[in-house]
């Protein structure tokens, strides 16, 4: 019995090595745009495709843009 050829998955790059950015702050906007959906929310790590420690600081520089208002919260509930 022959065994299926099993193909290798394609290695993701990230966004954040795509862009060129070294570290995560707040203040770059543009580039934590890319990370919240439509509805103002953040983006999954297996959606965007990110390292656990990239997540976080993006997580943490969102968290810290929409204390400052650079971001919007997310979408008003029902």
């Amino acid at each position: 019995m022959a065994k299926p050829n099993l193909r290798k998955p394609k290695k993701k790059i990230g966004p954040v090595k795509v862009t060129k950015v070294d570290n995560i702050d707040y203040k770059d906007t543009a580039t934590l745009r890319k990370f919240i959906s439509d509805r103002g929310k953040i983006r999954a790590r297996r959606v965007t495709g990110v390292s656990v420690q990239q997540q976080r600081q993006i997580a943490r520089a969102i968290k810290n843009a929409r204390e400052m208002a650079l971001l919007p919260y997310t979408g008003s509930g029902r």
